[in-house]
């Protein structure tokens, strides 16, 4: 099949919904691109650090990373759950390079402490997987001031790779890659609105920080040169994972055998992770089942991302995290 019609095909699947989000989208576009299998990569010799690595996508990363032969470090909140993930992957995978650290994204002082624990242990980090998050009901604020989800989803992330910078460059280049979300597509950036107060309302909450992190990535790419660094943001489609589970469970009901499997949600995150002929000019990207895709599907989205906003964007977030906006 010729691009042009492979381009057309997916346009095609792109269009609705439920055949791009849902496990249709992997199972025809790895025919229709003829996607290298995952087990066919060498992740030996190189280090890849998972975020929200104890269930679901980053479970799931974490053990085709350890399969692959990388180290990988399995990054949660609680130490026993934390410690179950590492059996798990290290029983599953064989590997004697499965690692542990501890924090609560959310939670700045424990990002610092973690980004000292990495450092300490590692010259070099050659990915960095920002996949920690969740969707909650009620809306909580960390010891900051700074309301959970964007905590944990936007501030912390900024925190660590600012801090881990230079073990990334050290990679030559490193990768960083955001796992966000298809429900930004319906809100618009937002700097004074991105932190809901009495109007909380947990999933557009969570749509507002996944605006930010796609903005972020976008932004990160401008500024570090893609021979030292290259930025991703992707979008897992609608998998079954236990977050789904727990606060989205009427839809998890409706789509059903639809939802993907964990696995298919991580393919893009792992084939990012270790394919190396993946263009360094697409730093930057957003991507979906190993494609590049737009960062709006409306108008009104586009109009809300100038370039003003994305500076404040920048300058707020930096400040929550404490680092220099520069």
């Amino acid at each position: 099949m010729s691009t042009a019609l492979r381009n057309m095909a997916d346009a095609v699947l792109e269009a609705p919904v439920v055949t791009s989000f849902t496990r249709i989208g992997p199972v025809l576009r790895s025919r229709l691109d003829s996607w290298t299998s995952l087990d066919s990569y060498d992740l030996s010799g190189r280090t890849v650090v998972v975020t929200g690595a104890t269930s679901g996508l980053g479970l799931a990363v974490a053990q085709w990373v350890a399969k692959l032969g990388g180290t990988v470090v399995v990054v949660g909140r609680d130490a026993a759950k934390t410690e179950r993930a590492r059996v798990t992957v290290a029983g599953a995978t064989g590997s004697e390079s499965v690692q542990t650290a501890l924090a609560d994204m959310g939670n700045l002082a424990q990002v610092r402490a973690l980004a000292a624990d990495l450092l300490a242990r590692f010259d070099r980090i050659d990915v960095l997987v920002h996949n920690a998050g969740a969707l909650t009901a009620d809306r909580r604020e960390n010891a900051d001031g700074v309301e959970q989800t964007v905590a944990s989803q936007v501030v912390g992330p900024f925190l660590l790779t600012s801090l881990l910078l230079p073990a990334l460059r050290a990679a030559a280049p490193g990768r960083v890659v955001t796992v966000s979300s298809g429900g930004m597509y319906a809100t618009p950036l937002t700097v004074e609105h991105l932190q809901m107060g009495d109007d909380y309302k947990g999933a557009e909450q969570y749509a507002r920080a996944k605006r930010a992190q796609v903005t972020l990535n976008e932004m990160w790419a401008a500024r570090v040169h893609p021979d030292d660094v290259v930025f991703h943001a992707m979008h897992p489609g609608w998998a079954d994972t236990p977050g789904v589970a727990e606060s989205l469970p009427t839809f998890r009901k409706v789509v059903g055998p639809l939802l993907r499997t964990p696995d298919e949600g991580a393919d893009t995150i792992v084939w990012l992770a270790a394919d190396d002929g993946v263009p360094r000019n697409t730093s930057g990207g957003f991507w979906l089942d190993r494609r590049t895709r737009s960062l709006h599907k409306v108008p009104s989205t586009r109009r809300s991302d100038t370039a003003a906003r994305r500076d404040e964007l920048w300058s707020w977030v930096a400040g929550a995290a404490g680092v220099a906006s520069s």
